[in-house]
């Protein structure tokens, strides 16, 4: 294939106004590939957006309809959500994390994108000289972004290099300045797909209990380590989560990938009550209510949306509903994205690519709905504007907080034969041109 030149490549990320590729956002990237692909004349494979590739739950279409019809478009949802979207998501974390959220410590939320950004704030004003949040990375750059707008500081732990029992000392070490508020990751990770093991957990639950910080949890990818076989209700294995090792800890379940319900933006916060019910000071004289949990309802999210869609919430609880009961199994609908992965491995690994996240303690990553890898000799972001001359979209791993050369590859696009065939093609054209020394 003929790739797009240097020049034309400067000239439209100028035109964007995009200085840095490595800082881009990534709608700027999906953006910048859908102007290069008019110049390519044809279609870009595009591994930068982490839209759902399967369809729509019809379970929760059909319970959203239902709603719709009987009149609730016209009512303001309860901020708190609604019963029986909290006692199923109550049901649904028994069911396949085998822990116990009461209903009332459930609240739904605009997306675990609202989710975390309103969390971000509350619990930046928890403790005085506590604003700070700190990301086990890589991650998701949006959650970056959160904290900057909001005014917080951040800090960064790449756990490339310090997984298992290494993982305590540099904790260990952050923590006790005493600026950390909560700390955030991903099981599975966005971008590495890496996955904690139970020595992390119980460093993670040790350094909570020792710092008094919080730790959010996202479960974007819920049951989606494919070497498991997670998602039967009510039975081991269950899916991991630090609330089995402490009650130190938020969850926050989305319904966008795991039910492919991305566009109605509709996720859960899970406090445990630990959490909710611990009274702050400063929450008394700033929201004049001194839990934790009333004033994210009551302070926070009622000034952020006033509530949450209310027929996304009939629609979550009824997805939520089905899960529990049997009638939806969710992980083996995923497991689709497993198999794209390891397609998209081999074709990146048979043309001279490695992984760069690979292992979770002895054992290689699972194969799922991200993976990472990196080329010889190239820093990340170079090798992201260089594929993208070939019609290859991706993220690059700086931009997710990592300290390792590389990309993030997103397989939910990667839906047909055709496109697996331009990703080969175009792959073969790049390592015929850049040959590894």
């Amino acid at each position: 294939m003929q790739p797009i030149s240097h020049d034309l490549l400067h000239n439209e990320m100028q035109a964007m106004n995009i200085p840095n590729i490595a800082s881009a956002t990534i709608r700027q990237i999906l953006a910048l590939a859908s102007r290069l692909e008019r110049h390519l004349g044809d279609p870009f494979v595009h591994l930068e957006m982490g839209n759902p590739g399967l369809p729509a739950s019809q379970v929760g279409i059909e319970a959203e309809r239902a709603a719709l019809l009987e009149g609730i478009a016209s009512q303001y949802p309860n901020i708190a959500g609604i019963p029986t979207l909290k006692e199923n998501g109550s049901r649904f974390l028994k069911a396949f994390l085998d822990i116990d959220i009461p209903p009332r410590c459930i609240v739904p939320t605009v997306g675990s994108m609202q989710g975390t950004f309103t969390l971000f704030m509350l619990l930046g004003q928890r403790l005085p000289g506590r604003d700070t949040i700190l990301f086990l990375d890589p991650g998701f750059p949006a959650q970056h972004n959160q904290v900057k707008l909001l005014g917080l500081n951040q800090e960064s732990l790449d756990i490339y290099d310090c997984r298992g029992e290494a993982l305590e000392s540099r904790l260990d070490e952050i923590l006790s300045k005493g600026n950390i508020t909560a700390i955030l990751y991903s099981n599975p990770n966005n971008p590495a797909w890496i996955n904690l093991t139970s020595v992390e957990y119980e460093i993670l639950a040790r350094m909570a209990e020792k710092h008094d910080v919080i730790i959010l949890e996202d479960h974007a990818y819920l049951g989606m380590d494919f070497r498991q076989r997670y998602g039967v209700p009510y039975k081991e294995p269950f899916v991991p989560t630090i609330a089995k090792y402490t009650s130190r800890c938020i969850m926050l379940v989305s319904a966008s990938k795991i039910f492919s319900y991305a566009g109605q933006r509709i996720a859960m916060v899970c406090m445990t009550p630990e959490v909710a019910d611990r009274v702050y000071p400063y929450f008394q004289e700033f929201y004049e209510i001194p839990t934790l949990g009333d004033a994210y309802i009551f302070g926070v999210l009622y000034c952020a949306s006033s509530g949450t869609t209310h027929s996304s919430q009939y629609a979550f609880a009824e997805m939520l509903r089905a899960a529990v009961d049997g009638e939806l199994d969710f992980v083996d609908i995923s497991k689709e994205y497993g198999r794209r992965a390891g397609l998209a491995k081999k074709a990146f690994t048979d043309n001279g690519f490695y992984i760069v996240y690979d292992r979770d303690g002895e054992e290689p990553i699972s194969d799922g709905f991200f993976f990472t890898v990196g080329y010889p000799g190239y820093k990340g972001d170079d090798l992201q504007k260089d594929l993208l001359r070939y019609g290859i979209s991706t993220i690059s791993l700086p931009s997710t907080g990592s300290r390792q050369e590389g990309l993030r590859v997103c397989v939910s696009m990667l839906k047909d034969d055709a496109t697996f065939a331009r990703l080969n093609e175009r792959l073969q054209a790049f390592a015929a041109d850049h040959p590894v020394k």
